[in-house]
């Protein structure tokens, strides 16, 4: 049975928390959660939180042995953006992208 948890709407580009879940995908939960502890990205602590909701997810629900779960799916996805309006040279406005991204954890 799977066990999973979302964070919609993280307020972080979905580029810089990618490589941190390449990183735990397919390691089991515990191993994922000490990677993540000592990664000094801002994103890795976003990625934390989000397993241990997974995890608490599959003790709510009575999962056999938390100990064995492993990190089945840990996708990044991009999500909404606020567009903003700079000035720039000449007269010109360039326009700011500020990143929205979905991240989804899901363990077995």
């Amino acid at each position: 049975m799977a066990y999973q948890a979302t964070h919609r709407f993280a307020r972080i580009s979905a580029q810089k928390v990618r490589p941190l879940a390449d990183m735990i995908r397919g390691k089991l939960a515990d191993d994922a959660l000490d990677i993540l502890k000592y990664q000094p990205h801002r994103g890795a602590r976003m990625l934390e939180k989000v397993l241990r909701s997974a995890l608490s997810n599959a003790e709510d629900q009575r999962a056999p042995n938390l100990h064995r779960l492993a990190v089945v799916d840990c996708r990044v996805d991009g999500g909404p953006m606020f567009k903003r309006m700079r000035p720039h040279a000449r007269g010109m406005a360039s326009i700011i992208k500020k990143r929205f991204s979905h991240i989804h954890v899901e363990l077995e």
